[in-house]
């Protein structure tokens, strides 16, 4: 077990549990991605990561076959507000995935952080955000250990950013 692991709170048992990791369609970066999936593999999760530049439509199909526990959503260049926005939407219209969980977070706005996206993005039907700058491992482990729980549940503003419930 790393300290990674350690820090997430240890592998509980998560056979069979599958997360698509996937960035915005206008992101083109894979470190975030990697970073993500090796963290949730050492979590115990199953991972399918789409890669970077992901079409909504692309998403949703890949949701609808795969049936997965999660989607998380990572963006590092800026526009991961604007873009989730959409993306949220079409996982929200399709039967299939309408009550998937889904997260978000990284670098959301091109502002440098100096506006919060979170509340715009939960109202608009994701169940997490993790804003870039933020403490977010241990709301990012409380979004995941939802999951466990049967499915995730959206988490207050002060969760997001690691305020103990």
């Amino acid at each position: 077990m790393t300290d990674l692991t350690r820090a997430a709170g240890g592998p509980p048992d998560r056979a069979g549990a599958t997360v698509v990791v996937t960035t915005v369609a206008s992101d083109s970066h894979t470190w975030n991605l990697v970073f993500l999936q090796l963290l949730l593999e050492e979590l115990g999760f199953d991972v399918v990561n789409l890669g970077p530049c992901v079409p909504d439509e692309l998403l949703v199909r890949h949701c609808r076959e795969i049936r997965p526990a999660a989607v998380v959503i990572s963006s590092v260049n800026g526009h991961g507000a604007q873009d989730g926005l959409r993306v949220i939407r079409a996982l929200r219209e399709d039967r299939l995935t309408a009550d998937l969980p889904v997260a978000i977070g990284g670098k959301l706005g091109v502002d440098g952080g100096a506006t919060s996206h979170a509340d715009r993005l939960l109202a608009a039907g994701f169940d997490a955000v993790f804003e870039d700058g933020r403490d977010s491992l241990t709301a990012f482990r409380r979004f995941l250990n939802g999951l466990d729980a049967g499915g995730g549940t959206a988490l207050t503003a002060d969760e997001q950013m690691g305020v103990p419930a």
